[in-house]
């Protein structure tokens, strides 16, 4: 029998997040659907702060010139970000479908998928976000806290498991 997963990514899945995501499969057949968010809202100051927390000063004063994430782009570069990764997992799942969904709702995207899937298993990929991650504010906490059970979270890349 399949067993449906429901996985959300803020950035493109790479061969060491199959990777990761196949040792946790273990063998057995599953089912994904995959979200993207689009990175459709600023943040100035938490972004800031999280550039000068991983010691990119440059990065953190390029902020305050940046504009504003214009919508489309936003969900174009999304969608693009969803190819990548549906092909990159390929045949790794027995049925795969993904969806591209707006920064401010992309938690309660995954609670839905979760629900309307019976999902056994929810998985959070995202970069690393010192404030977010140390005050429990980050995707994989907000998304745990809402559906009342554990969410798996993974850095992006790196095959390590985030603090959720």
């Amino acid at each position: 029998m399949t067993q449906p997963i429901v996985i959300l990514t803020e950035t493109t899945l790479t061969e060491t997040d199959r990777g990761t995501l196949s040792e946790l499969l273990d063998g057995e057949s599953f089912s994904a659907r995959v979200l993207v968010q689009a990175d459709t809202q600023r943040h100035l100051v938490l972004d800031f702060v999280e550039h000068l927390s991983l010691l990119e000063f440059s990065e953190a004063f390029r902020e305050f010139g940046a504009p504003a994430p214009d919508q489309d782009s936003a969900r174009q570069d999304a969608a693009t970000v969803l190819k990548d990764s549906l092909a990159v997992l390929g045949d790794l799942f027995t049925e795969l479908e993904g969806t591209v969904v707006d920064e401010g709702s992309s938690v309660q995207a995954l609670v839905d998928s979760v629900k309307e899937t019976g999902a056994s298993q929810a998985v959070v990929f995202t970069r690393p976000h010192a404030l977010l991650d140390t005050f429990h504010a980050d995707l994989a906490s907000k998304a745990q806290h809402a559906l009342g059970l554990p969410v798996l979270h993974l850095y992006a890349g790196s095959g390590f498991i985030g603090d959720s």
